[in-house]
């Protein structure tokens, strides 16, 4: 099976796909088997995915990544206030 990446927005679809071949009847391999993915992955996003639409999705990922800019300058400013410090007590 080739690997691809999916969007939040395409993940969402095939979630709703599958829940609709789901509540027809048709087993989880088999829908996995439709949509293109493994088992593993489908199980996965449904765990990440859930409930979620297409626009709460994408906020969440816009979200994921400004915490992980956040989280970068907040770690440069540590080690500056370290860096501060060790040149204040004069064991340099």
């Amino acid at each position: 099976m080739k690997r691809r990446r999916h969007t939040p927005e395409q993940i969402v679809r095939k979630l709703r796909e599958a829940d609709r071949m789901l509540a027809e009847g048709t087993e989880t391999p088999e829908v996995c088997k439709a949509l293109e993915v493994s088992e593993a992955t489908y199980h996965r996003w449904r765990a990440q995915y859930g409930g979620m639409k297409a626009d709460d999705v994408k906020r969440l990922k816009e979200l994921e990544r400004e915490n992980g800019q956040l989280k970068r300058l907040v770690a440069d400013k540590e080690l500056e206030n370290l860096a501060l410090k060790e040149l204040a007590k004069g064991n340099f």
